[in-house]
């Protein structure tokens, strides 16, 4: 699992492409899920496409992560993926940020 110890309280994972994108944002909900201490952030820089499947798990985190007052922060997205996520309403859902500085600069500014 590629996932980054940011923090004590942040995380940051870093998607692979398609076919293992699909089984890294699976296993990253069952860390947030036995460890919801943690904000995280998903970096896409390595992800040219994403699968109505990948949308639905990142739903899934969300919802898990909003459950226990926690925040999901997606970055580095392609922008044929932010085009998709804006037809479909899921841009107002999930929180966007261009690039992982101003991603970490979110959650650690806010908390």
């Amino acid at each position: 699992m590629a996932i980054e110890h940011w923090s004590n309280e942040i995380v940051i994972v870093h998607l692979p492409q398609e076919p293992e994108m699909s089984d890294e944002l699976k296993a990253i909900t069952e860390f947030i899920s036995e460890r919801e201490n943690y904000d995280v952030v998903v970096d896409f820089s390595s992800v040219d496409n994403v699968t109505s499947s990948d949308l639905l798990k990142l739903l899934k985190l969300r919802q898990l992560m909003a459950l226990g007052g926690r925040r999901l922060v997606l970055c580095n997205i392609d922008p044929t993926t932010e085009d998709m996520l804006s037809i479909t309403g899921l841009a107002d859902v999930f929180e966007l940020t261009r690039d992982k500085s101003t991603a970490l600069a979110t959650l650690e500014m806010i908390g």
